[in-house]
C-alpha cells in the first residue's frame, strides 16, 4: 500500500483549528488501528516504508500538526499554549472522533513521543498499545542538549530564529532544493546511508514547504514539555526504538523510559540515528508484528455505538 492512496480529510480541532488527516483504506473490515504522531516537520510521507510494510493487516490515520503543511493555523497563534502538546492532543483526539475510533495503537516518531505520552495521561483507555521511536520523556530540549550553557542559548537562539523566519524559511528551500541534501545529511551522521535518495525524495520535497515560524512556535513549546511523572503509570504494553547513532535523542534516553515504564521493552537499532523507521523499516515492521504478537494486540477498532437512552 503506498502513502500516495491516502485519503484526505478535513476536521475542526477543539479551539476551531482546521486539521488536515490522512488515512488508509481499511485492508478489511475491522481492520485494527495505528495512528502515527509525526516528527516536528516529519510529514506523512515519511511514514511510507513502514505503511507498505504493515499496511495489509492494519488501518493508518495521520495528521498535519496545526500550522504545518496541510493544516491551519491557530487564530491564537500568539499565545503561549496555541502549540502546546496539549493542544496537539486535543488534535488528535478531533481526528479519532472525526473516525469514531475509540481506541488504537498510538506510534509516536521524535515529538510524537511526547504527544503519545500526552495522549495516554488524558486519555489513558485510548491506547492499546504504544510505540515511541526516537524521542524521550522529559524536556526534549534539556535532553538533547547535555551543556548546560549551550541549553541556556537555546532560548534565546529560538527567539531570534522566530524573529528571522521569513529569510530562514528562503534559505531551507534553497538548501533542500540541491540534488545533495540528503547525501549531506548521510556525510555529517544525521542519517544512515542505508536510506535510498530517492525514497526520500518526497519527503524532502514537502519539507521545502514547511512554515519555518510555526515550526520554530512548536519547538519553543516542546522545550516546555515533560512527561516524566507519567511513565510509571502507564499500564499499557510499550515498545520503545532507538538508534545507537541518534544524535537528537541519544540511546540512553530510550533506556531510562524502559526501565520505569511497567510493561516496556526496547529495540536498539545498530547502525540508525534519528531516522530509523526510514532506515530500517523492515527490521522495525518485524519487531513491532512480534511486539503485536507477543502480548496479543492490537485490540482496536471502531466505537461502540452510543446507547440512546429513552425519552
Amino acid at each position: 500500500m503506498s502513502l500516495l492512496l491516502l485519503d484526505a480529510h478535513e476536521v475542526g480541532s477543539r479551539d476551531g483549528t482546521r486539521l488536515a488527516y490522512y488515512t488508509t483504506r481499511e485492508p478489511f473490515r475491522g481492520a485494527p488501528v495505528i495512528v502515527l504522531a509525526n516528527g516536528l516537520g516529519g510529514p506523512r510521507y515519511a511514514w511510507r516504508a513502514l505503511i507498505d510494510y504493515l499496511g495489509d493487516r492494519y488501518r493508518f490515520i495521520t495528521w498535519d500538526y496545526r500550522g504545518l503543511y496541510g493544516s491551519g493555523r491557530p487564530a491564537d497563534g500568539d499565545s503561549a499554549d496555541a502549540y502546546s502538546v496539549a493542544r496537539h492532543v486535543d488534535d488528535l483526539q478531533a481526528v479519532l472522533q472525526d473516525q469514531g475510533i475509540g481506541r488504537a495503537v498510538l506510534v509516536g516518531w521524535s515529538m510524537g513521543v511526547q504527544v503519545c505520552l500526552e495522549a495516554y495521561r488524558r486519555a489513558p483507555s485510548l491506547p492499546t498499545s504504544l510505540v515511541l521511536l526516537n524521542g524521550t520523556f522529559g524536556r526534549p530540549i534539556d535532553t538533547a542538549v547535555p551543556s548546560p550553557a549551550v541549553r541556556r542559548a537555546v532560548g534565546p537562539a529560538l527567539l531570534l530564529a522566530e524573529r528571522l523566519a521569513s529569510p530562514l524559511q528562503r534559505g531551507l528551500r534553497t538548501l533542500a532544493a540541491q540534488p545533495e541534501f540528503v547525501g549531506w545529511m548521510k556525510r555529517f551522521g544525521v542519517m544512515a546511508e542505508t536510506v535510498e535518495e530517492s525514497d526520500f525524495a518526497e519527503v524532502v520535497a514537502m519539507f521545502k514547504t514547511l512554515d519555518v515560524e510555526v515550526y520554530v512556535k512548536n519547538l519553543r513549546a516542546l522545550a516546555e514539555h515533560d512527561a516524566s511523572r507519567i511513565l510509571e503509570q502507564i499500564a499499557v504494553p510499550v515498545l520503545v526504538v532507538t538508534g545507537n547513532r541518534d544524535r537528537m535523542t541519544p540511546h540512553g534516553l530510550s533506556q531510562q523510559m524502559v526501565r520505569r515504564i511497567p510493561k516496556a521493552e526496547i529495540l536498539v537499532v545498530r547502525g540508525a540515528t534519528h531516522y530509523a523507521a526510514v532506515e530500517f523499516p523492515e527490521l522495525i515492521g518485524l519487531r513491532i508484528e512480534r511486539f503485536f504478537r507477543d502480548h496479543d494486540l492490537p485490540e482496536a477498532g471502531p466505537r461502540p455505538p452510543k446507547q440512546v437512552g429513552a425519552g
